[in-house]
């Protein structure tokens, strides 16, 4: 794909990984594939923001000689040093040694660390400003959103942000902003995008949503997806709801089962949820896309987890990724636990451990069924799922 110019003299020269299937090892499932965006200002000092991941190289290099010659860059602005977006430094800067880095205190240490080069590189603060000629950029430390050096950048001239890792999406596409493209698949990609990388970081987004209040911003730019150049007051909205957490009145019942007798008895509770009026969507942990499943989870107020019992307690799969959702440190949500068993039992137990060392409010006992549930167990099932729903209506 050709570069594009997004503003006066600034050019989209980033790579589209139309086969990303995995992202961050693989703890985030990228169905549509994905972006590394790297953005070129042409001015009396020329530019670059941000590279891309390693393997791309090449690619920026023939993107950028499109429009300039590689060695008339004076300046590269490392957002952030993780390797989807630092990955071509090396190569650049054999290339065109002369380059000048800009970026945090934490960056300038990683990157030593990471490729043992000391670059000519120098430090920026929130405030600090850098003259290219006919634009200024300026920049604001966004620590642990979601690394430690993290930073985003602003042009005052053309009002746009580059904001890196937030507000990007995993989305492969020829379009290149966020009018172009499928709506709900933008808003999938998006939320899937926050709750895989940035959830965690919510109390942090809050208070740097804040400060983006400063900025008069027409265009984000982010480092991965479509370019936000339309609705950004809604855009910003959406941020702002995700990072106070605010939710829907909705049910994730999430289980794992050995012989079918936990998908039973969360086929009945899901009834009972549903026939109370109430949103609730069903995943098998083993067989579901994960990233998928915490997408819902994301949105929702009220979590269901279920498990066979196995060794005295929960199933693998969902155990690992109960571990995987403590470390996206879920707020404000509240649930119960599940499960079947053959004779001592345990899985309810452990699962409702994890909930609570999770931060989600045990809002009933769980319930725990023995080998298949009878048609007496059955109407009990319908009545914990009934009476759940009546605690998602109230709460």
């Amino acid at each position: 794909m050709d570069t594009i110019q997004i503003k006066p003299n600034i050019h989209w020269v980033g790579a589209i990984d139309w086969d990303l299937k995995h992202f961050h090892g693989h703890t985030y499932n990228t169905i549509h594939g994905g972006t590394y965006n790297s953005y070129l200002i042409m001015d009396e000092q020329v530019t670059l923001i941000d590279t891309v991941q390693e393997n791309f190289t090449q690619n920026l290099i023939d993107k950028i000689s499109q429009i300039t010659p590689l060695e008339t860059i004076q300046n590269i602005i490392v957002n952030h040093i993780e390797y989807d977006h630092s990955g071509a430094l090396p190569k650049l800067l054999e290339l065109a040694p002369h380059i000048k880095l800009y970026g945090t205190q934490k960056a300038q240490e990683g990157l030593v660390k990471m490729y043992g080069s000391s670059w000519n590189f120098t430090v920026v603060k929130t405030g600090d400003t850098l003259n290219l000629g006919q634009k200024t950029l300026q920049f604001l430390e966004t620590p642990m959103i979601h690394w430690p050096d993290n930073m985003v950048t602003y042009c005052p001239q053309d009002k746009i942000l580059f904001s890196n890792d937030a507000f990007g999406q995993q989305y492969a596409t020829n379009e290149r902003f966020n009018d172009e493209v499928d709506q709900d698949i933008l808003y999938q990609e998006h939320a899937k995008y926050y709750a895989s990388i940035l959830w965690p970081f919510a109390n942090l987004i809050t208070n740097k949503l804040k400060e983006l209040e400063a900025f008069d911003i027409d265009m984000i730019a982010p480092s991965h997806g479509v370019i936000w150049r339309h609705d950004l007051p809604k855009l910003l909205e959406t941020y702002k709801t995700w990072s106070e957490n605010q939710t829907k009145p909705k049910v994730v019942i999430v289980y794992e089962t050995m012989w079918q007798s936990t998908t039973t008895m969360a086929q009945k509770i899901a009834q009972a949820i549903e026939e109370a009026g109430v949103e609730v969507v069903v995943f098998d942990i083993a067989t579901s896309d994960h990233t998928q499943v915490l997408y819902h989870l994301f949105e929702a107020k009220a979590y269901l987890f279920g498990s066979s019992t196995h060794d005295n307690g929960m199933l693998p799969n969902l155990a690992g990724f109960l571990h995987f959702l403590k470390g996206q440190k879920p707020q404000h949500r509240f649930g119960a636990a599940f499960g079947s068993l053959g004779w001592g039992g345990g899985a309810v137990k452990e699962i409702e451990e994890l909930m609570q060392a999770t931060g989600i409010e045990i809002v009933q006992p769980g319930i725990a069924i023995k080998y298949r549930p009878t048609d007496e167990e059955l109407r009990q099932l319908y009545e914990f799922g009934k009476s759940f729903a009546e605690k998602v209506k109230s709460l």
